[in-house]
């Protein structure tokens, strides 16, 4: 007989002749019911972290007398922008101004610690030289000295070059990261470096390969990088006290600590400052969280 046969299952049975076998449903249900115990249980944790966020939220849309009610209230009845009115218009305290200063010095900050950190890992990754591992090795140590024991040492040098009172004074000082150079080179040495040896093959010098191959390989760790160095700077509150007087020059961080101490009763103006700090780093971190997700998880794979 040409062709193939199919040989046939036999049906499955129950313990009694002809009767048919229920199907085995008790792994399946479990497993479902494992996962929704375990949605449960993410879900109420992290109701339990965005709660305090969420009623600061609240709270930065109440009157003065709903806001310092000792009956919290979920839902603001009336619900009104007059804090944020406040706050923005006040001309003793220009939270505006502060939040523009708090911008372009994160920013600057965090682009001068990849363009100083950069380099600095790849060399140290990639390229073979006498005490590489004495000049990693001293970069790493650095990451164990009090960040107190620097202040005034950073005051004397910034004063030497007459920057108190002015943005570069919270920009340039920590703008050479040990942790960067420490991240950046575990990320480097997670690339394959064949793709590095097959750019040289095709006539690539060290800077070429550096540009053209590993910067647009690294994206996800630049991107983590720059926003952990752009929130260091942005939640930076002991040393623009130091370095910044006046009004005008300050912060967000530093601005909002003279305003609290101005408004220390007023809870909807201060939920309100809280909310203007918060939203540009929640609206950061929700447009490169993929990169940050990715830079992280491959930085720690080789050592």
């Amino acid at each position: 007989m040409t062709g193939t046969t199919t040989r046939q299952r036999p049906p499955a049975t129950g313990p009694f002749p002809g009767e048919r076998r229920p199907p085995e449903r008790a792994p399946r249900v479990a497993r479902r019911l494992r996962r929704s115990l375990l949605h449960l249980v993410l879900a109420v944790v992290a109701a339990l972290y965005l709660s305090p966020l969420l009623y600061m939220l609240v709270t930065s849309f109440k009157t003065g007398e709903a806001a310092g009610s000792t009956d919290p209230q979920w839902i603001p009845s009336p619900a009104t922008v007059q804090a944020y009115r406040h706050v923005l218009g006040a001309t003793d305290s220009p939270v505006g101004r502060w939040l523009l200063n708090s911008v372009l010095a994160a920013s600057a900050h965090a682009a001068l610690v990849l363009v100083t950190a950069t380099p600095a890992a790849y060399a140290l990754a990639r390229m073979r030289f006498a005490g590489r591992r004495v000049f990693f090795t001293s970069i790493v140590a650095t990451l164990f000295v009090p960040p107190m024991v620097l202040l005034i040492p950073n005051f004397l040098i910034v004063n030497e070059l007459a920057w108190v009172d002015s943005l570069p004074a919270v920009i340039v000082p920590g703008a050479a990261s040990a942790f960067g150079v420490f991240f950046l080179r575990q990320f480097f040495l997670t690339l394959p470096a064949e793709l590095e040896e097959a750019a040289e093959l095709d006539g690539c010098n060290r800077w070429q390969i550096f540009v053209k191959v590993v910067l647009p390989l690294s994206k996800p760790a630049l991107t983590t990088l720059g926003m952990l160095a752009f929130l260091a700077n942005w939640n930076d509150f002991l040393w623009p006290l130091y370095v910044l007087l006046s009004p005008e020059s300050l912060t967000l961080p530093a601005g909002l600590a003279n305003f609290q101490n101005a408004n220390n009763i007023h809870y909807d103006l201060l939920m309100a400052g809280a909310v203007i700090a918060s939203v540009p780093v929640l609206l950061l971190y929700v447009v490169a969280q993929r990169w940050v997700i990715e830079g992280v998880s491959r930085s720690g794979l080789k050592g």
